[in-house]
């Protein structure tokens, strides 16, 4: 075994937690959905992160000890900041924009997310390859004819406009995650994010006039968020979080073009929305772009961690 053996991430454990954030996060578009039936956005969000970063940090305290929360201000303070840009800004105006316009779109839009991940690559003067450049530019063509035609429904401009700034505020938070000090157990930065993105969702949404209507929340409301809290907070977000630091952004960044078929699915399904043709032709467009950018990268990956050939 290789000196770096004990550092690489066992495949079955990486392609397990990529399952779980396929699946999990495809089906929590819906289940935002349903919460927001009878709780408002923001405040919803905040019970959902608070209460998982309080069940996490219970765990962690019961089986661990004090051990996992040593970490520097610094660690904290970027974790904070992620856990902000990720679930305040990003999930939290995701859940905002769905108020006006279908899961399955909403999840399509943010499919973008990798697009982005590549233009700050290029602000940071980083070169992608040319055929990445050109999985962008077919990528954010999707992203405009879904976003300038509705996807050929009912979608409302505000409710785009938001979605794409949520897509933006994750696009950050995932790009600034692996250049930010970050608490060195994972579970504890997820602990800190949560918090961190709770906080921030009580304040915006306080800010923004929500009030929280206990007597009027239906148990169609409580169970997804159960669901949420359970399933997409700890169990996928954690996922999320560890194959942000194991694995290669690249790879993590495939599940951005596997969530929009299970939240557009889910959708018809279940809540009986409308996947119009345009709607499929435009989502269609989004995922080759990614797809095009992703399997490049992952390729030229590849290519530069295979060691020199010597020649005669």
């Amino acid at each position: 075994m290789s000196a770096n053996t004990t550092d690489t991430p066992r495949p079955l454990l990486t392609w397990g937690a990529l399952s779980i954030v396929y699946v999990v996060w495809g089906s929590t578009y819906l289940a935002i959905r349903i919460v927001i039936e009878t709780m408002p956005p923001m405040l919803s969000g905040a019970l959902r992160f608070l209460t998982a970063a309080l069940l996490l940090g219970a765990f962690l305290l019961v089986r661990k000890g004090g051990a996992p929360f040593r970490m520097s201000g610094r660690q904290a303070g970027g974790a904070a900041l992620v856990g902000l840009l990720l679930l305040t800004g990003g999930n939290g105006m995701v859940a905002v924009a769905e108020q006006h316009i279908p899961s399955g779109l909403a999840a399509l839009l943010v499919a973008s997310v990798p697009l982005w991940l590549v233009v700050f690559r290029i602000v940071a003067r980083d070169r992608p390859a040319l055929l990445t450049l050109a999985g962008v530019l077919v990528g954010f063509g999707g992203v405009a004819a879904l976003s300038l035609n509705g996807g050929g429904g009912t979608a409302s401009t505000t409710g785009i406009v938001v979605i794409l700034l949520a897509s933006l505020s994750w696009s950050i938070g995932s790009f600034l995650s692996a250049r930010l000090p970050m608490p060195p157990n994972v579970w504890a930065a997820s602990m800190v994010e949560m918090a961190a993105g709770g906080l921030g969702l009580i304040v915006t949404g306080l800010s923004f006039g929500e009030r929280l209507d206990l007597a009027a929340v239906s148990g169609r409301s409580w169970a997804g968020l159960a669901y949420l809290v359970l399933a997409g907070s700890l169990v996928a977000f954690t996922a999320y979080t560890w194959l942000l630091g194991n694995a290669p952004i690249s790879l993590v960044s495939t599940y951005a073009y596997v969530n929009p078929v299970v939240a557009v699915v889910l959708g018809v399904l279940v809540v009986n929305e409308v996947a119009t043709p345009q709607m499929i032709i435009g989502g269609a467009v989004i995922l080759v772009g990614v797809a095009l950018v992703v399997s490049t990268e992952r390729r030229n990956r590849t290519r530069a961690a295979e060691p020199a050939k010597v020649t005669a």
